[in-house]
């Protein structure tokens, strides 16, 4: 009887050791970001009942370490989720299908989805667009060597091919706020967010320049309280040229729409003068600016992770 316990005990210990091994195993870091520990546990976790092989497992370290990526861009950017404005949205959802509320949950109950869920997923979604949003303006990065070069480039040509103008008349010191629809955006709800902006700014709640690097999605000049610079208005999109010119000074439009999105703009100041060089070195800005806008845009959580440190064990 004593040697069966015993034999028990040693048993039970052996067991607990086994499992003891197994959950070590399992919290080993399998890589590191910026000296963060992504462990084997997390990727296990993140397999989400795919077969748990080597390509799966690649496959999920990527899907954790894209995940640990954006909740950091989420801390550093300070944005959070109003549900007061999800709520809105949700019910202005309903109201553009011609649905009442009542049957707009019906048929989120025919698809398997709670409100809860579709609020959430729906603010993951908002969440996710605005810190994209933050991210891309953070790292938009143009050196003044690269500028000057292209644009010399960019004068040199249109010298030779005798297609040179130059530029004179009158200029305008012009800054805006830039919202562009997107699927969860619509005309109408882009809009209303200017005139709510508009209200704010005109109440003193924010100034245009804070409302600009806040809500912009003009992220070049959205950095600078959305400062275009002095520009004639031929470069613009013809509607934006059109605001401008019958702005009055230091008054802000009322908002409108554009090939671009939804702006409203504020002309600071006017002037004449020959801006030729200074023209080509904006256009030679709004080329790399685009260029790099457009790269971001492809893959921004792939621009988040060449600038980490990651570490694979």
């Amino acid at each position: 009887m004593k040697f069966t316990l015993i034999k028990s005990f040693f048993i039970t210990i052996f067991a607990l050791l086994a499992l003891m091994q197994q959950a070590l195993a399992e919290e080993r870091v399998v890589a590191t970001v910026d000296g963060f520990p992504i462990m084997q546990s997390q990727v296990v976790q993140a397999l989400n009942g795919r077969t748990n092989n080597k390509t799966n497992l690649k496959k999920a370290l990527e899907e954790v370490i894209d995940s640990f990526l954006f909740q950091r861009a989420v801390q550093e950017s300070g944005i959070t989720v109003n549900y007061d404005y999800i709520n809105q949205m949700i019910e202005n959802i309903a109201i553009e299908n011609g649905l009442t509320f009542g049957q707009f949950l019906d048929a989120l109950d025919y698809q398997g989805i709670t409100l809860d869920q579709y609020r959430d997923q729906f603010a993951h979604q908002i969440l996710m667009q605005e810190v994209r949003n933050a991210t891309i303006s953070k790292n938009l990065q143009v050196a003044p060597k690269d500028v000057q070069n292209l644009s010399k480039e960019l004068l040199d040509k249109a010298k030779k091919t005798g297609k040179l103008k130059k530029v004179q008349g009158t200029e305008y010191k012009i800054s805006h706020i830039l919202i562009k629809t997107t699927p969860i955006l619509n005309d109408s709800q882009a809009k209303a967010k200017l005139n709510n902006l508009l209200k704010e700014i005109n109440g003193n709640q924010i100034s245009f320049e804070q409302a600009a690097q806040k809500y912009s999605v003009d992220y070049a000049s959205g950095a600078d309280g959305g400062n275009l610079g002095w520009n004639f208005l031929d470069i613009y999109d013809p509607q934006f040229a059109q605001v401008a010119e019958k702005s009055k000074i230091g008054v802000i439009s009322k908002p409108f729409k554009s090939q671009f999105g939804w702006h409203i703009l504020k002309v600071a100041d006017t002037r004449q003068g020959d801006r030729t060089e200074q023209a080509y070195l904006q256009k030679a800005y709004e080329q790399l600016i685009n260029k790099q806008i457009k790269t971001f845009e492809e893959d921004w959580i792939k621009s988040l992770k060449q600038k980490a440190t990651i570490k694979y064990f």
